[in-house]
């Protein structure tokens, strides 16, 4: 079985798709996929499928739901299959069970990069750390679970792996920063901050990759860019340690070269109190 949460949902077993066409028991196969190998239990799934607000049939209705995976499953995994239909979509005490390897969903296979990217950044093995997050990001096929109507469990793992994937973007250019191919980063980091408009991270990063590539002015346009922004729709200012930052680009500070300062951390922690 192979499973894809990073964009629209998709599952294939034998190289037949068993997503339902439904909405709710297409809730169900996402939810379990994020989590294989482990009890969902019926209390969590009927949150999700009805939030709050259960019918009074709610325990029959998902029965029927685990029956309907179950049998598009038998028909993927064919009447020859060692393994049988509720070994793979088991019924345990209190919920039911997704008994399929991590790697088989892609959110795992990219966690999994993921944790190899961070290793690799903290020993300062910035080439490895890159590729790593690389490879992690190009298993993402749009936002997660795209044309899935979720409930409030799967909302808040959408929003987790949103904010993840934003992270895994920052570490890798954090690497490719301290590799030197700031000026590969430039137009990226431009779209980024465009699409994150008050996130001071990228921002940091899109100043530091401009002033390495010779262009202090609009490094230094970008910081005033995002300071008139928080101010004006916010109401804050921005970061001392932007702030500290901004001012080591005025005075010209050796700490923004490319090999300065400790090789397993960013050039924007630097500036950290």
């Amino acid at each position: 079985m192979q499973i894809k949460v990073l964009g629209p949902l998709s599952a294939e077993v034998n190289g037949t798709s068993i997503v339902p066409t439904a909405g709710k028991p297409r809730q169900i196969l996402s939810l379990m996929a994020l989590y294989p190998g482990r009890v969902m239990p019926v209390p969590m799934l009927m949150e999700e499928l009805w939030d709050t607000a259960p019918p009074a049939s709610a325990l029959t209705t998902l029965q029927t739901y685990i029956l309907q995976l179950r049998r598009k499953l038998g028909t993927a995994m064919g009447p020859g299959s060692p393994a049988g239909v509720r070994d793979v979509l088991a019924t345990r005490h209190g919920g039911y069970l997704l008994q399929i390897d991590d790697d088989c969903v892609d959110v795992h296979q990219y966690e999994k990069l993921l944790r190899e990217g961070s290793t690799a950044f903290e020993t300062g093995d910035n080439e490895v750390s890159a590729a790593r997050f690389r490879a992690a990001l190009a298993l993402w096929n749009g936002a997660p679970l795209v044309d899935v109507k979720a409930g409030p469990v799967l909302d808040l793992e959408i929003r987790r792996l949103q904010e993840s994937r934003l992270v895994a973007v920052e570490r890798r250019i954090d690497a490719d920063l301290r590799l030197g191919r700031h000026g590969e980063l430039t137009a990226e980091l431009a779209d980024l901050t465009v699409r994150h408009p008050y996130h001071e991270g990228l921002h940091a990063q899109a100043m530091l990759a401009l002033y390495r590539s010779g262009r202090q002015a609009a490094a230094l346009e970008t910081y005033r860019r995002l300071q008139r922004g928080l101010v004006e729709e916010l109401g804050v200012e921005s970061s001392p340690r932007l702030q500290r930052m901004h001012q080591a680009m005025l005075a010209v500070d050796a700490r923004l070269d490319v090999l300065s300062g400790p090789r397993n951390t960013s050039t924007f922690d630097l500036f950290a109190a």
